[in-house]
């Protein structure tokens, strides 16, 4: 029982550390700022935090929300993110103890970065894009399933297939109707999780897209002509759950 928990208390644990991270990258990314120059400090004031305020989750509990100098409440989007930097790490953990559970972690975690820097900016930065489809090659390199054949199919339907999607919608309707970091993501994650599984992804963020909708409506919230969901944002939170499954029948 012990080694059972050894990885998912691991990876749970070093979540909460990257939540933090990915939370200052996506809010210091959205306002221009690089999240890897300078100091940790307060968003709104800028003071200097103390070690206390960056324990991810408990410094946060233990200032109540609030910044211990300007008093302004801290972003919501710490917590969130650190939370589910640790259920990502927990996640992977159980689904598949060992190296390939580390494999899962950091592409979920590369997936949440990616998907809170869409949610708030709309925004897919191709380093961190980059980054993922590297990623997704290097687990290829090191044996972890699915194999590199499938993976590299995965990379390229991915990305021509929401290309097709963009330029097909633009010639028809003379404006775009998804951004150019989408079929880029598509491709990155199926250079992960490898061409079969990329018409359940997109399913699946379809069905996600329909629920953040349907939520929205039942709050009597209604998206107008010029609101729209971060495509990015729901490929991620798609493509994650998959890895596991395909994990647990691999």
């Amino acid at each position: 029982m012990t080694d059972f928990w050894l990885w998912p208390s691991l990876l749970g644990v070093l979540g909460l550390v990257f939540g933090s991270f990915i939370a200052v990258l996506a809010i210091r990314w959205n306002d221009g700022r690089s999240a890897l120059r300078g100091r940790s400090e307060c968003d709104a004031c800028g003071a200097e935090l103390r070690a206390a305020d960056l324990v991810p989750l408990l410094g946060f509990a233990l200032r109540r929300g609030r910044c211990r100098y300007c008093r302004a409440s801290i972003a919501r989007v710490h917590p969130v993110i650190e939370a589910l930097g640790c259920c990502i790490g927990v996640v992977a953990g159980v689904t598949a103890p060992g190296w390939e559970g580390v494999a899962g972690a950091v592409f979920g975690w590369m997936l949440l970065a990616l998907a809170a820097i869409d949610a708030l900016a709309f925004w897919l930065p191709n380093r961190l894009v980059a980054a993922l489809a590297i990623g997704g090659l290097a687990s290829g390199l090191a044996g972890l399933a699915p194999g590199m054949t499938d993976r590299l199919i995965g990379g390229v339907a991915g990305f021509a297939a929401l290309w097709l999607v963009a330029t097909l919608y633009r010639r028809l309707r003379g404006r775009s109707g998804l951004g150019g970091g989408d079929p880029k993501l598509f491709g990155a994650i199926g250079l992960w999780l490898g061409w079969r599984a990329l018409p359940l992804t997109l399913l699946a963020a379809c069905v996600i897209g329909l629920g953040v909708v349907l939520v929205l409506r039942l709050r009597g919230n209604r998206l107008g002509g010029g609101d729209r969901l971060p495509l990015g944002t729901l490929l991620a939170a798609a493509a994650f759950p998959i890895w596991c499954m395909l994990a647990m029948v691999a």
